[in-house]
């Protein structure tokens, strides 16, 4: 089975390369817990892997045999524009990997969707270089849902597409988008990745819904992975678990592994620690 890599080398070392292709995974994170700057790692090596070999090796290492890169990278969010995302990921990794690893990626600006039945001004989120046109289809008012869908029917086959965030279609409120809508979303988006062949991650802050709305999604999707923060004595540690996952658990249950330490630094996010069942 072809897997894509996450980016991440030691996890994607322990789970033969990467992630089966046509996956969809839940990243559902503490506040500050490492779940953002995952995906923003997971952005920034998989295009240097394409875009600066040399620097791709040297935070990452070699590809796994059975691994095959994604044919293009889509950062989609559905409130902060290209700009935004990329001073924000500069800030959080070392500058020469990010100006590098960002070239190839494409960022989606939702935001005109998102925002055009709310009661935000029009002119906060369609400003001159980013109109609703730029992603719109003229006049025509889609709602965010469909936006997104037809961005995904037209680029996903064969690529990395990165939500950022679930949370924020969880707060548009019941005249935009039921919680109901977003687990049919994520239904209707893992029978379609199957044909894709690529792989979707969304990011979920998890003080953004109740365990049981928490449940649903997780029942949604091909598998989840859960950050969180532990406290032992005087430390304070990131740690990363994965719930049931479609070719990836059992891997890991093979060798015992329970749960990842992790570490964020320049290069991002990283695997520091495996804790295995003794």
């Amino acid at each position: 089975m072809d897997r894509i890599p996450f980016g991440i080398g030691r996890l994607d070392s322990r789970i033969g390369g990467g992630v089966p292709s046509g996956s969809v995974v839940l990243l559902a994170g503490e506040a500050g817990a490492g779940a953002r700057e995952f995906v923003y790692t997971s952005a920034v090596l998989n295009g240097l892997d394409s875009a600066d070999p040399d620097l791709f090796s040297l935070h990452y290492g070699d590809l796994h045999e059975d691994a095959t890169p994604p044919n293009g990278i889509h950062y989609v969010s559905f409130t902060a524009d290209a700009n935004d995302l990329r001073g924000e990921i500069a800030f959080a990794m070392d500058r020469e990997m990010v100006d590098a690893g960002l070239e190839p990626v494409e960022f989606v600006d939702l935001s005109p969707e998102f925002f055009q039945l709310s009661p935000v001004p029009h002119d906060w989120y369609a400003q001159s270089h980013r109109t609703i046109t730029d992603i719109g289809r003229g006049s025509d008012r889609r709602g965010v849902l469909e936006a997104f869908a037809d961005y995904l029917d037209e680029h996903a086959a064969g690529g990395l597409v990165l939500v950022d965030s679930l949370d924020d279609l969880l707060a548009a409120g019941r005249e935009a988008v039921q919680f109901s809508d977003v687990v049919m979303l994520l239904k209707g988006l893992r029978r379609a990745s199957r044909e894709w062949d690529g792989l979707v991650m969304i990011l979920l802050e998890k003080d953004a819904v109740t365990d049981r709305q928490l449940g649903s999604l997780m029942t949604a999707v091909d598998g989840t992975i859960q950050f969180e923060w532990e406290t032992g004595g005087n430390e304070r540690v990131r740690t990363m678990f994965v719930n049931e996952f479609r070719g990836v658990l059992s891997q890991l249950e093979a060798e015992d592994i329970i749960r990842f330490e992790t570490e964020i630094h320049d290069a991002g996010f990283e695997v520091s620690n495996i804790r295995k069942i003794r």
